[in-house]
């Protein structure tokens, strides 16, 4: 062969200034299309063996990365099937290319897209190197070896060499500005992140030992990878211990995960891989990196968002799939067919192992729901297809800590908990400490009450309303139970109207005066048996706000105070000598004020009825200006009057205060008095 000089073959000036350009935030890929390249001639070659195209010995077929300091030179070596002059003109010196407008427009956003689309894997060396060499000699019978030369620009030479062994050699001069790819230990970094798992051994400098206080290296050579994963293995010749192990090596240090799911399917695709269920509790966190994916055991990357369903990524362990492509970008993931294909996939045989365990045996399964419960309840919210297969297995478990499922739990509240509407409600907690009280007052009638204390359920409880047809699902301290579950008409509350004005403003004055909280006066008749007052936050509002907190798109509602009502019971003998009382102290004074009030109210009204085309005369406006004037001043001299009453009857404050106290809801100063009253009270 005569020596040869000559261009690439690109339509672009020049090719790799581009290639530095674009890729370099992603340079390190480099080493793992070097690699790749050569584990692909190391199996080709193995591939010939078997079918008797090649007749020769094999020897050692291991990859060797080889870095020399001194020279300045980083090489990647195999034993592979070579290459002859005219595939070097084939495959190296000529690049299938339409242009650099084209090419800048459309793949300028990922180093992936670029070396996917235009087959550069070997070109990517020219991130890092100022020039590289090709020392290779084909398996065929009578090769000649061939030494190909290129500096970085489109010229390159290439000639007869001197290599004498099968295979090849790129040797890569690094650049100035790349110096850290002649460190042994970033190179040994970089293989195991992408190299860890390939079908061929990868070597890369020596075993170490310690030696006169420090580490030196030895004869052994050391070898990266493992070449037979646990994934590529049959499930029937694993034990436990094996999964076991191989988690620990790909996450050093987390607690053992409470089971797993080795998939194996080849058609229509293939895909392999294991994938852990670790213990989550109520630690929600989707984090990028617990699943690593695989194209035939090169690592491609560990933001599989497109690959698996986003609650999934709650999961950890590896897939490997040659139908994802070993360069992707996020856009052809979330659009490829094959790679929906594989996620809806993964879904089924995810929930079809959960079902599996929940049937097979179930006490181990309700052992493991508080950990395993904010995944499924994650994937019930964000994938239809999962919720479906999901609603089997779901459990729901109660304050007892007992466990059902959705249709052994409706079967149970049904005959008690059915309201005269006919829905059924399912009554929850979300603190059983700090809720005790309303959870008492349930269980105390028969009901029964649900936990859902996760950092999802506020978002689940929405859900389920949607799933379980004629329900509602009600936070039992967001109401009086007697309205929660209301099995008839509400009766009524005997107050006359001078007694209610007075109560209302009585109570309404001893509130405490919170800016990120406001406080409503309700009545009710709930028998002499019942706590004097209750305070229960609105279910709707609540809801709203625990949902702002997670969804920053509602923080209009994070921002509204929270509202409490604080229901006063009417028939309770302490409340009714406190409406008796007052009663007999303010009546006299109270209902004068009430006449005048509504005496001008009434004018008020009879005035606005005789104005024409709803403007006023001069007259008829100085007329309801007075008489409005009137109103408020009745109004002022009542809640006046009422409040100082209110303030020398210290049971009222006490009443509240026990009620805010039940709701964890009195707090620095307001505690402080409530106690010092307390110790007053009972002398």
């Amino acid at each position: 062969m005569t020596q040869k000089k000559g261009s690439i073959g690109v339509t672009t000036e020049n090719i790799f200034p581009v290639i530095k350009k674009f890729l370099y935030s992603d340079h390190e890929i480099f080493l793992r299309e070097l690699v790749s390249n050569a584990v692909d001639a190391t199996q080709k070659l193995k591939t010939l063996s078997s079918f008797g195209e090649f007749k020769g010995e094999l020897g050692d077929m291991a990859v060797r990365v080889t870095v020399d300091k001194e020279a300045g030179t980083l090489t990647v070596s195999d034993n592979g099937i070579g290459m002859t002059a005219e595939e070097i003109d084939k495959y190296i010196n000529q690049i299938a290319f339409s242009g650099a407008e084209e090419f800048l427009a459309k793949y300028k956003d990922t180093a992936n897209s670029i070396i996917g689309h235009f087959g550069l894997g070997f070109y990517s060396a020219f991130m890092v190197a100022k020039k590289v060499e090709i020392h290779t000699l084909s398996y065929k019978d009578g090769a000649t070896a061939v030494k190909w030369v290129c500096d970085g620009s489109p010229e390159y030479e290439m000639g007869v060499g001197d290599k004498t062994t099968r295979g090849t050699d790129m040797v890569l001069y690094i650049d100035d500005d790349s110096k850290e790819f002649l460190e042994q230990a970033r190179i040994d970094t970089l293989l195991k992140k992408y190299c860890r798992f390939l079908p061929v051994p990868v070597i890369s400098g020596k075993e170490q030992e310690w030696k006169d206080g420090k580490y030196v290296d030895t004869d052994k050579d050391k070898v990266i990878n493992a070449t037979e994963p646990l994934w590529t293995r049959k499930p029937s010749e694993l034990t436990d211990e094996d999964y076991l192990k191989f988690y620990h090596e790909l996450y050093p240090g987390q607690d053992d995960p409470m089971f797993w799911i080795h998939l194996n399917v080849d058609y229509p695709f293939t895909l392999t891989g294991i994938l852990y269920f670790p213990k989550l509790k109520n630690n929600f966190e989707i984090t990028k990196n617990r699943i690593q994916l695989y194209s035939n055991q090169v690592f491609v990357t560990d933001s599989v968002e497109g690959v698996v369903p986003e609650f999934m990524m709650l999961l950890q362990g590896v897939i490997d799939s040659p139908d994802i492509p070993l360069n992707v970008s996020r856009s052809y993931l979330q659009s490829d067919s094959a790679v929906k294909k594989i996620s809806g996939y993964i879904t089924k045989k995810v929930a079809s192992r959960l079902e599996s365990i929940f049937n097979n045996d179930r006490k181990d399964y309700e052992s493991k729901w508080d950990d395993i419960k904010i995944f499924i309840e994650y994937g019930m919210l964000t994938d239809e297809k999962f919720r479906e297969a999901a609603k089997k297995f779901l459990l729901l478990k109660d304050t007892e800590g007992r466990y059902y499922t959705l249709e052994e739990y409706r079967t149970l509240i049904e005959p008690e908990q059915t309201d005269k509407e006919q829905n059924v409600v399912y009554l929850y907690a979300t603190d059983a400490t700090a809720q005790y009280k309303y959870i008492d007052n349930a269980t105390s009638r028969g009901y029964d009450v649900l936990l859902m204390d996760g950092q999802l359920d506020s978002h689940f409880v929405g859900l389920l309303e949607q799933e379980v047809k004629q329900s509602r699902f009600v936070r039992v301290d967001s109401d009086i139970i007697d309205n929660l579950i209301q099995k008839s008409d509400k009766k009524q509350v005997e107050l006359t109207s001078t007694a209610r004005n007075i109560l209302t403003t009585m109570f309404q004055s001893q509130l405490p005066k919170q800016k990120d909280a406001q406080f409503l006066v309700a009545f009710e008749a709930l028998g002499e048996n019942a706590d004097p007052v209750e305070i229960t936050q609105n279910e709707y509002m609540r809801r709203m706000k625990e949902m702002a907190a997670l969804q920053p798109g509602m923080s209009f509602y994070g921002e509204m105070p929270d509202s409490y009502s604080v229901v006063v019971n009417t028939e309770h003998p302490l409340v009714k000598n406190i409406t008796d009382d007052a009663s007999k102290s303010l009546d006299a004074e109270i209902e004068p004020l009430e006449k005048a009030v509504n005496d001008a109210n009434a004018e008020i009204t009879k005035t606005r009825g005789e104005i024409k085309d709803g403007k006023a005369t001069d007259e008829q406006q100085s007329q309801l200006d007075k008489l409005e004037a009137d109103v408020k001043s009745a109004r002022d001299k009542q809640t006046e009057l009422i409040n100082k009453y209110a303030a020398g009857v210290p049971v009222v404050k006490q009443l509240i205060d026990l009620a805010l106290l039940g709701n964890g809801l009195l707090k620095g100063r307001e505690l402080t008095e409530f106690i010092r009253r307390s110790v007053s009270l009972l002398k």
